[in-house]
């Protein structure tokens, strides 16, 4: 059985499958937690696209949009439509046609940690790699790009946020 329930703080539409067997369910646009015997339900089937159908309805009623809804046809048919579109374009063909090179933009968003490294990260992989002092530290991070006072500021902000401690000039991550 899917019902379809609104919150009573948001005023948004969503479907529940067997709410009778359900002792709460949370609204997904607010975050409320409802208990499901007192959502207000407003129309309940045994099909699934039956309740989709009924939301979508209450959706645009809402909205002022029932004109729009009627000639957009139901929830099923314009899902099969998406279905049968063949006409979507992946990344390397788009890029093709853009005239890009995509290897040289795989290339170039490749890197050694597989995705771009905060300031902080590159602080954290100096402290892993064993780097011990602040110069070997700062001198780790400057080599990846990161600005010598950008590198101290955050090491001395690692060390007063307790995520590192120092101890005569050694610098150590908790």
């Amino acid at each position: 059985m899917y019902t379809v329930v609104g919150c009573g703080s948001c005023g948004t539409y969503w479907l529940l499958s067997d709410p009778d067997d359900q002792e709460s369910a949370t609204c997904a646009r607010c975050g409320t937690r409802h208990r499901t015997d007192r959502l207000k339900r407003f129309y309940e089937s045994a099909e699934r696209a039956a309740a989709a159908e009924a939301r979508a309805k209450l959706l645009a009623d809402k909205r002022d949009e029932t004109a729009a809804f009627e000639r957009a046809g139901s929830v099923a048919d314009l899902e099969r439509e998406v279905e049968a579109f063949d006409g979507a374009v992946d990344d390397r063909e788009y890029l093709e046609r853009s005239g890009v090179d995509p290897d040289a933009v795989a290339a170039a968003g490749a890197d050694d940690g597989g995705g771009s490294r905060s300031r902080e990260e590159i602080v954290r992989d100096a402290l892993r790699a064993g780097n011990a002092t602040e110069e070997a530290i700062v001198g780790y991070a400057t080599d990846r790009g990161v600005p010598t006072e950008a590198a101290r500021d955050l090491l001395d902000r690692l060390t007063r946020r307790g995520e590192a401690t120092e101890s005569r000039g050694q610098y150590r991550l908790l």
